[in-house]
């Protein structure tokens, strides 16, 4: 087995290889003519299908599944939306080949570890009392190519292991862009099944009229608000439509129709024109089904054959669908074109949320605000994993994307603050999503800590005032609180406190660089419409000869700057600080302890960013340390030049005129 696996891998690495090879020509098809897909900005719609329905079986007789290669139509000037674009065009293709009930998502980065992890996810979404309340069952991220000490903290083990696991006891954890299960019925924009109300209890203590009115008024409103509602949810015209089908199937067969073809074929009748000129021509039942495809055509696309496939819940291809693999070959083709979302809800309240790079976050948030339910599966081993950038400024930029994500969020309509307050999002869960796109802020104020230990020790003075004894039990309390509340936590979980170190210290350095530039760019973007272009994370290769040389690796970023900038401040700080107790002697050696033991917490948070910024060789590029110390030299001149802590005389200056004045 281990011969027949190195031979595989010799294979798969030799095919590999030619492939990256790209010819100068291009690329060439079997029959001679030029692959469509060599230009990946311009190019039609792709789908190859290598096992389809026939013949595809494995060596015990049973079906094994399908594999299809599917490439959506790109154009020049056209906004494909990246990877939220991408997903939507593979639901609607996947709908309308096979139309399987769930969807399993992973980064192209990412393998799958646990050949049961699927199995384990069936069995929440397949569970007779949970299965139909559930979006997704999201799995944590594992990495492989990563340092013994993880010094950038690219396991991030206290989202994955400890709010991610507190979220799972409200409505569900956070979709993170891999490693998740959908049902794809929450990804079409319905609503989760409610469960019945128990009916109300009765008593006698009231007269039988009152009751009377009571019941009366409330069967009013009930009726009112489903009237406001469109007839009921979500539910009534997937049922109205699907009856639609199967009586206007039975009328054409009976008056003369189309009696043989596809199912697709059968369907082009029922399009959008039809729908508006001969709706007179229907009963009271027929006429609301039409309206509901109708609005299934705003809302889905015009694709009758995607539509008929949305209406099946349990998955599958609707009656009759497979009886033409070409003409499904061709509606799947129709279905990944460039326009085919425009005017529809795509991307807004249907499949993967635009609006933001991280549009993770969004489409899970739109889900939880329906009243749909997640599911955070751990197994032993890992289900998946994938790689981590390991150099630092990778790192960084990689963080930076994610904060600028945030922002995006926060300053949109779905911002969790102030949207969806008539829906079903939990409150727990609403403070946890708010989180989520807040954190970035926090990095004015990290900015300003880090910095206040160093302007203690340049100006002699401790900004901190002196507390009374109230004050000081609070602050104590207050402190001690933080800390308990970080060992249970820990103590919970099983995070090491190596691991919850390591999250410490890059919290710090993603706050001071990454998510400072996030909350300016997202400005920009925003406000001044100056978008930020991001190029693909590079990432750690498994097989390298030196497995961690990209952790040595240097790239110059402007996130590196303010680091720097702080550690230089708070080194001049410390060697200030120093010298003045030195020069004033034995008396002013106490109140020195307490400043010094802030700015080596700053420093000691931001000793990973000083080991990466020294590389192997340990040096430092010449860019970043003139940068930093020419920030540092104008913060200390700008500092002196106000002095706030020298009090200012008011009045008019008196100078003496001289020596008989």
């Amino acid at each position: 087995m281990k011969r027949e696996y190195e031979e595989f891998k010799v294979r798969i690495n030799g095919l590999v290889a030619k492939a990256e090879k790209k010819p100068e020509e291009g690329w060439v098809m079997h029959d001679g003519t030029p692959w469509p897909g060599n230009n990946t900005r311009d190019h039609p719609g792709m789908i190859q299908v290598y096992l389809g329905s026939q013949g595809a079986l494995d060596v015990e007789g049973h079906e094994l599944p399908r594999l299809v290669y599917a490439s959506r139509e790109k154009r020049p000037g056209h906004n494909h939306h990246k990877k939220a674009g991408a997903m939507n065009a593979l639901v609607r293709v996947s709908a309308v080949l096979t139309n399987a009930p769930f969807i399993l998502n992973l980064d192209c980065d990412h393998y799958v570890n646990n050949s049961k992890a699927v199995r384990e996810a069936m069995c929440f979404l397949m569970d007779p009392q949970l299965g139909k309340k559930l979006c997704y069952v999201q799995f944590p991220q594992r990495f492989d190519g990563i340092d013994l000490h993880d010094r950038y903290a690219n396991r991030n083990v206290v989202f994955f292991d400890i709010n991610m696991k507190g979220l799972d006891g409200i409505q569900g954890p956070v979709y993170v862009g891999t490693g998740c299960v959908f049902n794809r019925q929450a990804l079409y924009g319905y609503d989760p099944p409610r469960p019945e109300k128990r009916p109300k209890m009765t008593c006698d203590c009231w007269p039988s009229w009152c009751c009377c009115c009571c019941c009366f008024g409330g069967g009013k409103h009930r009726k009112s608000n489903k009237e406001k509602k469109g007839g009921g949810g979500d539910d009534e015209p997937r049922r109205g439509l699907l009856g639609f089908y199967k009586k206007r199937g039975k009328k054409d067969k009976l008056g003369g129709g189309p009696k043989k073809g596809s199912y697709r074929k059968q369907q082009r009748g029922y399009e959008l024109e039809e729908i508006e000129e001969g709706i007179e021509g229907y009963d009271e039942l027929e006429r609301s089904s039409l309206m509901s495809q109708k609005s299934f055509q705003k809302r889905f696309g015009q694709s009758p054959v995607f539509i008929a496939s949305t209406l099946v819940e349990d998955g599958g291809l609707p009656q009759g669908a497979a009886a033409d693999p070409a003409g499904l070959i061709k509606e799947a083709i129709h279905v990944i074109s460039c326009g085919y979302e425009e005017k529809t809800e795509w991307g807004k309240e249907i499949g993967w949320i635009y609006g933001s790079v991280t549009e993770d976050i969004l489409t899970g948030f739109k889900m939880h605000c329906r009243g749909w339910k997640s599911v955070y599966c751990t197994p032993t081993r890992p289900a998946f994993k994938g790689s981590a950038p390991i150099n630092l400024s990778d790192r960084l930029h990689q963080v930076l994307r994610w904060a600028l994500g945030s922002v995006e969020i926060f300053m949109s309509r779905h911002c969790p603050l102030w949207y969806a307050y008539g829906g079903r999002l939990k409150w727990l869960e609403r403070f946890a999503y708010t989180n989520t796109i807040v954190y970035p802020f926090t990095s004015i104020p990290l900015i300003a800590y880090c910095t206040i230990p160093a302007v203690c020790l340049l100006t002699g003075k401790f900004i901190i005032p002196t507390l009374n004894n109230l004050a000081s039990i609070w602050f104590i309390a207050l402190f001690m609180s933080i800390i308990a509340t970080g060992v249970l936590e820990l103590r919970w979980s099983g995070v090491s406190i190596e691991d919850w170190w390591r999250n410490e210290q890059f919290w710090v350095i993603g706050g001071v660089s990454a998510h400072l530039f996030a909350v300016f760019q997202g400005f920009l973007k925003v406000l001044g419409g100056v978008d930020t272009n991001f190029t693909v994370t590079s990432k750690a290769g498994a097989d390298e000869a030196d497995a961690f040389g990209d952790l040595y690796l240097f790239k110059w970023t402007t996130l590196l700057i303010p680091p720097t900038t702080l550690i230089i401040i708070n080194m001049v700080g410390i060697v200030a600080g120093v010298s003045d107790a030195v020069n004033n002697g034995y008396g002013s050696w106490g109140p020195l302890f307490g400043k010094l033991f802030f700015s080596f917490w700053v420093i000691v948070h931001l000793y990973p960013f000083l080991k990466g910024l020294m590389g192997r060789q340990n040096r430092t590029p010449t860019i970043v340390v003139l940068w930093s110390v020419l920030l540092a030299s104008i913060f200390s001149l700008v500092w002196v030049r106000i002095d706030p802590f020298i009090a200012k005389p008011k009045g008019p200056i008196l100078k003496p005129c001289g020596v008989q004045c």
